[in-house]
């Protein structure tokens, strides 16, 4: 796949994807769906960030990598 996420758009995920893991594990909530969307959203942003790909910004053509800019 193509490298469309940049070096900000990788800190800003792991930040997300942690407040989201810390917010699952704590729980707390009355529907337990919600822990696993949480849980979900954590996994996706930390896989993006390890892939530095993100299919959403391949279907809006979005780029935030600098070194793969036209």
């Amino acid at each position: 796949m193509k490298k469309n996420v940049g070096s900000f758009d990788k800190i800003l995920r792991v930040v997300i994807a942690i407040i989201a893991a810390y917010f699952a594990y704590k729980g707390g909530f009355e529907a337990t769906w919600v822990e696993y969307v949480l849980w979900a959203v954590a996994i996706i942003m930390l896989l993006t960030t390890l892939m530095g790909s993100c299919p959403l910004y391949s279907i809006f053509g979005m780029n935030s990598c600098k070194t793969t800019k036209k």
